[in-house]
């Protein structure tokens, strides 16, 4: 365990490798998981699936208000056009304020958790005992998601994954509510040049002067 601490934040922008270090986090601390990505991408996907647009912030705070545990399970959550609905529906006020309860009940579940995304530390939970911000250059994590697509068996051009890794930067970045920014507190992390077994020591290192 973590010493003192019980939720760990770990935010960053897409393809940053931000999962793949809290997945191991809450593995090695044995705490509990959230890729909170995953609910914006659900809220998505039944925007996609129903047709909505994006005017009827009523109708989509209703669905996500609405999420249970099955929507998390959709193969195929992580598709291109479910994230880029997902960074849209993001930016609505209406629809984080429905999902800000449902992530901090599992935060506060114990043993404790570790909750990935992008405004955990700013938002979600200001007060978590640890606090990383994982990022990395654009032409990176172009890169880095060109190859996930492609070992999925689906066709991509690297300009226009870089081009909407940008857009989605840009959205995320410049939204008025919970706009995606390092914590003041959060220790910030460049993955660009770091091995995943880097970053991960890095982070141990942090959270555990932190745990006291």
């Amino acid at each position: 365990m973590a010493g003192g601490v019980r939720i760990i934040a770990v935010d960053g922008p897409a393809a940053a490798g931000k999962g793949t270090i809290a997945r191991r986090l809450a593995d090695h601390y044995g705490y509990r998981f959230l890729d909170t990505g995953l609910l914006y991408r659900a809220v998505g996907a039944r925007v996609l699936d129903e047709g909505l647009k994006l005017a009827d912030e009523a109708a989509i705070a209703r669905m996500a208000a609405g999420l249970n545990p099955v929507d998390l399970e959709r193969p195929d959550l992580r598709s291109e056009p479910i994230g880029q609905m997902a960074s849209k529906v993001a930016a609505m006020p209406v629809v984080r304020a429905a999902l800000l309860d449902f992530q901090r009940r599992f935060g506060r579940e114990p043993p404790g958790a570790v909750l990935d995304g992008r405004d955990i530390g700013t938002v979600i939970f200001p007060d978590a005992g640890a606090k990383l911000f994982i990022t990395a250059s654009p032409e990176a994590r172009a890169r880095r998601r060109l190859k996930e697509l492609r070992e999925k068996g689906i066709r991509a051009i690297e300009e226009r994954v870089l081009a909407e890794m940008k857009e989605r930067d840009a959205r995320d970045g410049g939204r008025e509510v919970a706009p995606l920014k390092p914590a003041d507190d959060a220790l910030v992390i460049d993955s660009t040049d770091l091995t995943p077994d880097e970053v991960f020591h890095r982070a141990v290192s942090f959270i555990d002067s932190k745990g006291g």
